[in-house]
């Protein structure tokens, strides 16, 4: 019993130590920094601003409403609210940070301002994180190809509302006969008056001027 089990081991041994060097499963070592190790997805380190296509500026998604600065319990974010307003990646007017400071020797990785940010533009390092951060992007994508077409549906109709007015005003010639045959005029009402007041079977009598 005792001499089959050491044997059991050693062969438990000798092939970790074998496939060590064939199965990259296997190897202990990585060749940092050519090579890393792919971190989990619930990994936190410290946290980023987010912003949408190619410029950090014009496309933050955060409009500095200080949520994140008011939850987070070191007190390790500090913003400073701007006093214009420019277009977000939706194109609708939006406040944006003029300053955006995290202390990061303060910070506790917490995710708290992860959480608590409604327009997801904070985010515990956004590429360790390609589960949420894909389903956050599509989603955030599909509400701006919503509001676009809903510019667009709006342009449309503001476009098409004057010319509804101007073809209501010009009417058309059956709309013109029409009116022309009901208006009476004043020989038939002359001649209605003289009908009313005649018996049924009698000429109306003459009229004779002076």
């Amino acid at each position: 019993m005792i001499g089959t089990g050491i044997l059991k081991g050693m062969a438990v041994t000798a092939r970790n130590f074998v496939g060590s060097y064939f199965e990259k499963d296997r190897l202990i070592t990585v060749q940092y920094p050519e090579e890393r190790n792919p971190l989990p997805e619930n990994y936190r380190n410290f946290p980023i601003l987010i912003y949408d296509t190619d410029d950090p500026e014009a496309g933050l998604r955060c409009v500095a409403c200080k949520i994140c600065e008011k939850e987070c319990p070191p007190q390790c974010i500090y913003i400073i609210k701007s006093d214009d307003k420019k277009p977000d990646y939706m194109g609708k007017p939006q406040f944006y940070p003029k300053v955006f400071d995290i202390d990061i020797s303060v910070c506790m990785s917490c995710q708290i301002c992860v959480e608590v940010c409604p327009f997801e533009a904070i985010k515990i390092y956004h590429r360790i994180h390609p589960v949420e951060a894909a389903a956050v992007d599509a989603n955030l994508a599909e509400a701006a190809a919503a509001a676009e077409a809903k510019k667009k549906a709006a342009a449309a109709a503001a476009a098409a509302k004057p010319a509804a007015p101007a073809a209501s005003q010009n009417p058309t010639p059956r709309q013109g006969e029409a009116a022309t045959e009901a208006a009476p005029g004043p020989a038939s009402a002359e001649l209605r008056r003289g009908e009313s007041t005649s018996a049924p079977g009698e000429v109306p009598p003459a009229t004779t001027k002076s």
